[in-house]
């Protein structure tokens, strides 16, 4: 009789703990919902940022409101992986790609690495991509530009050489 009850218990524990799951798998953030964001607005930049690439390493994010042109400071802790170099590059393409999409009046981003520093502005990523960043209206047709740039090493480096 003890053995029904421990089963039923474990059962609804096991219910309970998969339905979680699938709730957590189901609630991934839509970045568009912080579409027409502003770098004053705490909230919707944080938001944006820790769904970004390497979100786990971000040590602090600064703002620059105060006056124009408008910017955000990301500092990262060191990130893990084999190739460093193409790695923090792309990170930065690619954070910078969805700041500049989302957020209406942010005019450039520092990213500092603990032993590199990259800065973008959004006019030199807009003639990077030949296109406005500020016109997209969902992340699949943002990711789809984004990953066309992302497969020539040499078009990432000439980027960072000019």
């Amino acid at each position: 009789m003890k053995q029904i009850p421990i089963f039923f218990i474990s059962l609804l524990s096991l219910m309970i703990l998969l339905s979680e799951c699938s709730l957590n798998a189901v609630s991934k953030t839509d970045l568009f919902q912080y579409m027409n964001s502003y770098v004053g607005d705490n909230s919707a930049v944080g938001n944006i940022v820790k769904e970004l690439a390497h979100n786990k390493e971000l040590n602090r994010i600064s703002l620059e409101t105060k006056k124009e042109p408008y910017g955000i400071t990301l500092e990262y802790n060191d990130i893990e992986a084999e190739k460093v170099d193409k790695e923090l590059k792309e990170t930065v393409i690619s954070n910078s790609t969805f700041l500049f999409a989302l957020i209406k009046n942010v005019d450039w981003i520092t990213f500092k690495f603990p032993d590199n520093e990259f800065s973008v502005t959004k006019e030199k990523l807009q003639v990077w991509y030949n296109n406005k960043l500020d016109g997209f209206e969902n992340e699949q047709d943002l990711k789809k530009l984004l990953q066309e740039q992302l497969k020539s090493e040499e078009s990432i480096n000439q980027f960072f050489q000019q």
